[in-house]
């Protein structure tokens, strides 16, 4: 951006430094803004009106393409009608709704959804829900929670204690205790260039039982995994690992939680990765899709059993002592069953499937390209991962997505990784400007 150009941007914007943003370098971005001030579809416009296709589908949420006109219009008539009703001892009739289409949709035996407002609430929910669930077995000494290295599950304390994202924990201290770690299923010496999910690495699950014995079962509450990571940089499941993690659990009464916060709602192909993988947990946690973005809101999914253990002591008492302000909130509520209703009435999940192939040719098609190390996909999800500069950690992902901006495509970087997450509503010209704008940038670099 040239020195005119800036000072024009900030003549046009707010003054940009009271806004603490996340996960982002707030210096290097308040110098040189890339503003977005609407969306529409596959595409977002900045304030100047220059047009971009989103290639992450906002943060792997916008499933349905952004503004969706059916979901607009529920909010909007929601708004006018209850714009909020207290959870506590109260509810609304469209929460009931949306209740009952997600136990439609999940996997066999999912028939209740605790809601919250997003993917790292899900989490600490799940996590709070297995270690009561154990302790009303009469197991309370089953504490121990296992995450997984580079797995994410939000930004609470629990979420970063059972994730495996180093930058994510290290500046906070001590976290939840009790926790141990199943190493990650990435290997780039046997499964690069995978299309799919890799053929090696199912044999990774056998960890689970090293840390058994190392804790003994009797102590343990619940495995937590994404069934496929996405923010460590999109790391496949190897055929048959999830089926492997799923008996082990089982084999020694641990709860299995899969974070489907990312893979849920038609990304992998399905209303859920479990159903797509044929593997189903004792809770899911979701977000993001559930309701195309539009309004914050999260859900924890969770099993018959798991619900009636709680539904103890007298009618009127309290089951689960936990809750938020704005759990089930009316206007998010209306645009997840909104949603729900248009990943239905087009057929998104079947397109997502449908597209898979056209996504990963195109994908794959870089393979070839400068600094591309490895290149992997599943369902309408994918990445690019770059050999690193030398002591520059993360810069030729920044390059990358920079050039990618200025030439119309937002990608997303997750250290030198490129991730794809497109809009189910994809088409595969569209896949095609995303995969040209990065052999673009991978070019010029």
């Amino acid at each position: 951006m040239t020195d005119n150009a800036a000072r024009q941007l900030a003549a046009e914007l707010p003054d940009l430094e009271a806004y603490w943003m996340p996960f982002t370098g707030n210096r290097a971005f308040k110098s040189s803004p890339r503003m977005i001030s609407r969306a529409e579809g596959v595409h977002c416009y900045t304030h100047d009106g220059k047009k971009l296709l989103d290639a992450v589908a906002g943060l792997w949420c916008c499933n349905a393409g952004h503004c969706h006109p059916k979901i607009v219009e529920a909010i909007q008539k929601q708004a006018e009608t209850l714009d909020y009703s207290m959870a506590f001892q109260l509810g609304h009739p469209k929460v009931f709704e949306l209740a009952n289409r997600l136990s439609e949709i999940s996997p066999e035996g999912i028939d209740y959804a605790f809601f919250v407002n997003s993917g790292s609430e899900a989490v600490d929910t799940a996590l709070k829900m297995a270690l009561a669930y154990h302790r009303l077995r009469g197991e309370g000494a089953r504490t121990r929670l296992i995450g997984r290295a580079r797995g994410y599950h939000g930004v609470g304390f629990g979420g970063i204690s059972v994730g495996g994202i180093s930058p994510n924990r290290k500046m906070f201290g001590a976290q939840l205790p009790g926790v141990d770690h199943l190493p990650h299923t990435h290997n780039l010496e046997h499964n690069a260039r995978s299309r799919g999910l890799p053929e090696w690495g199912a044999h990774l699950a056998d960890e689970l039982e090293n840390i058994v014995a190392l804790h003994d079962a009797s102590t343990i509450a619940a495995v937590i995994i994404e069934p496929i990571a996405g923010s460590a940089g999109v790391l496949l499941p190897p055929k048959g690992y999830l089926e492997r993690i799923r008996k082990i659990c089982d084999r020694h009464g641990i709860l299995l939680i899969f974070d489907e916060v990312i893979t849920g709602f038609g990304r992998a192909g399905d209303a859920f990765a479990a159903r797509r993988f044929n593997v189903t947990p004792d809770l899911i946690t979701v977000a993001k899709g559930l309701t195309s973005g539009a309004v914050p809101m999260g859900a924890v999914l969770a099993k018959g059993d798991i619900y009636d253990t709680f539904m103890t002591g007298p009618p009127g008492a309290i089951e689960f002592f936990h809750g938020y302000t704005y759990s089930g909130h009316p206007l998010a509520a209306a645009a997840g069953c909104a949603a729900l209703d248009v990943y239905r009435d087009e057929g998104l999940f079947e397109r997502a499937r449908a597209m898979e192939q056209a996504f990963e040719d195109a994908l794959h098609s870089l393979e070839n390209e400068p600094h591309v190390i490895d290149v992997r996909n599943f369902g309408l999800i994918g990445a690019v991962e770059l050999e690193p500069i030398a002591d520059q950690p993360t810069a030729r992902a920044l390059a990358a997505f920079r050039s990618c901006f200025d030439n119309g495509v937002i990608v997303r970087t997750t250290g030198d990784i490129l991730a794809f997450s497109p809009p189910l509503i994809i088409d595969e010209a569209q896949i095609e400007q995303i995969v040209e704008s990065v052999r673009g940038a991978l070019r010029a670099a």
